[in-house]
């Protein structure tokens, strides 16, 4: 006796889940950047000109990459206080060695004195395991009075074409921006992939989820933080060189709020102070909002002082949001 044929179910029509777009981590950055957007849109007429926007990506470069070396810490669970110390060095070192030496040679040594700073903090990290925060705290205090004594508290004008080559400007009419942004995408790009796509990127996270399920799991974490505190110090020479491309002048007390600016980037980028979770899309687009905060800001005319008021309320809420989404997950 033979049974009938049994119809298949039709395919079902793929759904649209809107709580599971609300949950993405990005989400809540990117709506918050569209947010000041408007806001300041709206506050100010000259706000989406062609010319402020592509301001704001120039004022953004410094910030945006050294917020990439902060980004790396942060996933580790620690802090670095002491990178935007290290660009300014690297600004000064660039200035006062390209006459000796030709900008080849200025660049090396920038670069190997930022590594060193970084080798120091990885150094006391991971061999005497102390504190990031007090291991970075010191060497900011200690790196900015050196900046001082080697430049002479004084400032220095920078006319070599190489140093200031980031700063050359591409477009045409008011839409125009520097080949510094470029380098800001290229530096980003460059460390998503290696957060993303390699090893060496998964031990980042695994570091700061967990440093003792990582070690059972035959991770070197030492040897990872080690390399991340390195890597600070490359981030930071580049940061330098892209700074003397916006300002070709090299300034022992410029960037002074550029730790609590790449801090604030991180955080409302959604990576989290407690280590292992965060991307550095997130950092780009906390690094944009920063940028569209003081600019607008800056149009309304506010004060410079309560603009750094501002973003550090906002370090504040965002680490109290991030707190509050700790505690609902766990």
């Amino acid at each position: 006796m033979s049974s009938s044929p049994t119809m298949a179910a039709p395919p079902s029509k793929p759904t649209f889940d809107v709580s599971r777009v609300l949950h993405q981590p990005l989400f809540g950055p990117l709506g918050a950047l569209i947010l000041a957007v408007i806001i300041f849109a709206v506050a100010s007429p000259r706000f989406l000109s062609p010319f402020n926007l592509s301001l704001i990506l120039q004022q953004s470069i410094v910030v945006g990459i050294l917020a990439v070396g902060q980004t790396l810490i942060i996933l580790t669970a620690g802090i670095d206080l002491s990178i935007g110390a290290t660009a300014v060095l690297g600004t000064i070192m660039l200035a006062k060695t390209v006459g000796s030496g030709g900008a080849v040679a200025a660049l090396i040594a920038t670069l190997l004195i930022c590594m060193a700073v970084g080798a120091v903090n990885g150094t006391l990290v991971t061999v005497f395991k102390l504190p990031p925060f007090i291991v970075t705290l010191g060497t900011f205090t200690a790196v900015s009075a050196a900046t001082q004594l080697f430049a002479g508290s004084a400032t220095y004008p920078v006319q070599d074409s190489v140093l200031t080559f980031l700063g050359t400007s591409i477009g045409s009419g008011t839409a125009r921006t520097t080949l510094g942004v470029f380098v800001l995408i290229l530096v980003y790009a460059v460390t998503w992939y290696a957060l993303t796509q390699t090893a060496g990127g998964r031990h980042i996270y695994a570091v700061g989820g967990s440093p003792t399920a990582a070690r059972l799991a035959g991770i070197k974490t030492n040897r990872t933080l080690f390399s991340a505190y390195i890597f600070t110090g490359v981030i930071a020479a580049i940061a330098a060189w892209a700074a003397l491309g916006r300002i070709p002048t090299a300034d022992p007390n410029a960037f002074q709020t550029a730790n609590l600016d790449t801090i604030t980037a991180v955080v409302i980028g959604g990576t989290s102070l407690f280590g292992g979770r965060g991307s550095v899309v997130g950092t780009l687009i906390g690094t944009l909002i920063v940028g569209v905060l003081r600019n607008g800001l800056t149009l309304v005319g506010v004060d410079n002082l309560y603009q750094n008021i501002a973003t550090g309320v906002l370090v504040i809420v965002a680490v109290a949001f991030d707190q509050f989404a700790r505690r609902r997950s766990s």
